[in-house]
């Protein structure tokens, strides 16, 4: 059986987006909701000190 090259071809810095997850209290009912965004991981740290 010949073998699969998948991720040998890859070159470069890899990934530059990450998923993030923030807790946020919702001020109609005072439960708590997820905010979720796909951003690039040098806005990272900004979107956390909101």
């Amino acid at each position: 059986m010949a073998k699969k090259a998948v991720a040998t071809f890859k070159k470069g810095e890899g990934r530059t987006y990450s998923k993030v997850i923030r807790m946020v209290k919702s001020p109609k009912t005072g439960a708590y909701i997820f905010q979720e965004e796909m951003m690039p991981n040098d806005d990272v740290k900004s979107f956390f000190a909101k």
